[in-house]
């Protein structure tokens, strides 16, 4: 059986930034004993339904789960290490905030098991952190990138690109501070305004304009290039590694196998013999979420088998943002329909004619090109059936 990953959600921030949208809280209290064996409890029901299967990522994300106790995510490296088939290498990711206050706790986490470490430095730029509603500042995290470079075998970090009036010699010269520091793993973000976000309030009052498509293509090319300076190259959309360095777990979920998804709001798809492939969902509000664990074992609320034209859909959707592209066999054999039949073949030759696709059917692989990969979010809706 193919590896599956397993992701821990913690929703808890210090607070909300004003450009974000996902199942993230502020609360002023939170029992992390309570948490910590909910969470647990929810990883055995999950096994159990799995089965004992190859493990290859873990992945505690929110949220910032750098706020989590590090004996929670040494109780549940220990639970998954103990309910699956671990690889020796076993990713285990954790993604953490550059404040002052997260960079003492990093060798904690450390010593539970954490591998690998993923910034949420956002910028370097004094301005633009307070513009973004971060509670460091560029000396912290240029201090916690230091800091974990010595303690982590691993290590990414998260820009966001795009902000209004940013230049491009201006980005270069962030880009290149950045990369000096910690070249393996880079994902960057484009400032997009999310409904429901203060940000959104902000932006339909005219507070702050975005740069337009040209100026963040720009933007996002000058990224390609200072990232190729330190060997470190574009292997997904908004992600750049040096080789080997990319990320396993993000990649499981790119090439459409199968993860586990624990915590409130926190999303799964898991093959279940004579069922299909389950898509499952979790109550996003985090009291909820803990009553129903303690109550029922698990918070899943939605949950459905999905056909294989939905299979299929969204295994395009996510794996041609990967430069390698997708398996088309392994596709076939895991949606259950020939792959051809997902695509219009008219909008297929176009798209190949115009060199933003590259199909050879005998070949197996489709892929998007790097000029393809700038315009999937206006080339999927129109190529997909």
């Amino acid at each position: 059986m193919e590896p599956l990953a397993l992701y821990v959600h913690w929703p808890f921030c210090l607070s909300k930034c004003p450009y974000c949208d996902f199942n993230s809280h502020v609360r002023e209290r939170v029992d992390h004993g309570r948490w910590r064996e909910a969470l647990r409890r929810e990883l055995r029901r999950e096994a159990g339904r799995a089965g004992r299967r190859p493990l290859a990522s873990v992945f505690f994300g929110g949220g910032t789960p750098s706020l989590m106790e590090p004996e929670t995510a040494a109780a549940l490296v220990a639970e998954a290490r103990a309910l699956f088939d671990a690889a020796g290498d076993l990713e285990v990711t954790l993604e953490a905030n550059p404040t002052s206050v997260e960079r003492g706790r990093l060798a904690a986490f450390r010593e539970a098991g954490v591998n690998r470490l993923s910034l949420g430095v956002q910028s370097l730029d004094a301005e633009a952190l307070r513009f973004l509603g971060r509670r460091h500042d560029a000396a912290e995290a240029v201090a916690a990138l230091e800091a974990a470079r010595a303690l982590f075998p691993r290590l990414s970090f998260d820009l966001i690109y795009a902000r209004p009036g940013q230049a491009e010699a201006a980005w270069r010269d962030e880009l290149r501070r950045a990369l000096a520091l910690a070249a393996d793993h880079l994902s960057l973000y484009q400032l997009t305004v999310e409904p429901g976000t203060r940000f959104a309030t902000e932006h339909a009052r005219g507070a702050f304009a975005l740069p337009d498509g040209d100026a963040a293509a720009r933007l996002y090319e000058a990224t390609a290039e200072e990232a190729g300076r330190f060997g470190l190259l574009p292997y997904e959309v908004s992600n750049y590694a040096r080789p080997g360095a990319e990320s396993r777990h993000n990649l499981q979920y790119w090439r459409y196998g199968d993860y586990l998804g624990i915590g409130p709001g926190a999303h799964q798809r898991l093959m279940v013999e004579d069922v299909g492939l389950l898509a499952s969902r979790r109550h996003r509000a985090p009291e909820a979420w803990l009553a129903r664990v303690e109550r029922d074992g698990h918070a899943v609320t939605d949950e459905e088998a999905l056909a294989p034209p939905e299979r299929m859909r969204e295994a395009l959707l996510m794996g041609l943002r990967l430069a390698e592209g997708v398996d088309t066999a392994r596709l076939e054999a895991r949606c259950a329909m020939p792959f051809g039949d997902a695509m219009d073949p008219a909008m297929l030759r176009a798209c190949e004619e115009e060199g933003y696709l590259e199909w050879a059917p005998g070949g197996g692989r489709l892929r998007a090109t790097a000029a393809g990969r700038l315009r999937l979010d206006a080339m999927l809706p129109v190529l997909l059936r």
